[in-house]
């Protein structure tokens, strides 16, 4: 008979990527504790990816995951690296993992030091408005005001805001709302698919949302230290 003990079966799990142009651990911690202070406790014990492909030095590996376990962030290995890299990253016992087919924009999303695709907004008494759909590896910040989305927010794709957010299309991606710690904000949505949905650090993944009101119009807030879904009106 065959030993049934043991289980081992591909599966997919959500990574967020990180992709950053100097990997030296100087530029990283003051990157990567600019971007965790957004969103306190967001970020907690969170599995990172970080993107290679576009380094130019050989990164000291052994440093940069010392560095991720001080902030309290798991380094779970690497991806776009070439021969080279791929063996100084296995050395400093990190996984090489493949880029799928939308890589040179998806890598910059979710847990992205911010760059040239995270879009940053003046604080401002009026709301940042987004005309379009924010798709994939699309990242959109509204600092220190509500961000309104008059479209679709694609899967991979994440919005941010240290206000509310408002979403009049479908929420497929992350919705990351009191992003600087206020916990009174929200999260309106016209139909919930999210992947993630947050509130000054308290959040929920897609399998917690999967109830009644998945697929429906919802607001999101914090009641009690708890996340709570209502009906949208």
């Amino acid at each position: 008979m065959s030993d049934q003990t043991l289980e081992l079966k591909g599966s997919l799990f959500p990574l967020s990527v990180l992709s950053c142009a100097d990997l030296s651990v100087n530029a990283l911690r003051s990157a990567l504790s600019q971007k965790l202070a957004q969103a306190p406790a967001f970020f907690y014990q969170a599995p990172i990816v970080l993107n290679v492909a576009e380094c130019r030095q050989t990164p000291d590996f052994t440093a940069i995951k010392q560095l991720f376990t001080e902030l309290n962030l798991v380094l779970v290995g690497v991806c776009g690296a070439g021969a080279e890299l791929k063996q100084h990253a296995q050395q400093a016992g990190l996984a090489a993992l493949q880029l799928g087919k939308d890589s040179k924009t998806a890598a910059k999303a979710s847990a992205a030091v911010p760059s040239g695709n995270a879009e940053t907004v003046n604080v401002s008494m009026d709301a940042k408005i987004v005309e379009q759909t924010v798709r994939s590896g699309q990242q959109l910040y509204a600092k220190g005001t509500d961000l309104i989305v008059k479209g679709t927010v694609g899967a991979g794709a994440e919005v941010i805001a240290d206000g509310n957010i408002h979403i009049y299309g479908t929420l497929r991606g992350k919705a990351i709302a009191g992003a600087a710690g206020d916990r009174s904000k929200r999260i309106f949505c016209y139909n919930l698919q999210a992947e993630l949905v947050s509130i000054a650090g308290n959040y929920w993944l897609s399998e917690s949302l999967q109830g009644e009101f998945w697929g429906k119009s919802a607001c999101i807030k914090l009641q009690d230290d708890q996340l709570v879904l209502a009906e949208l009106g």
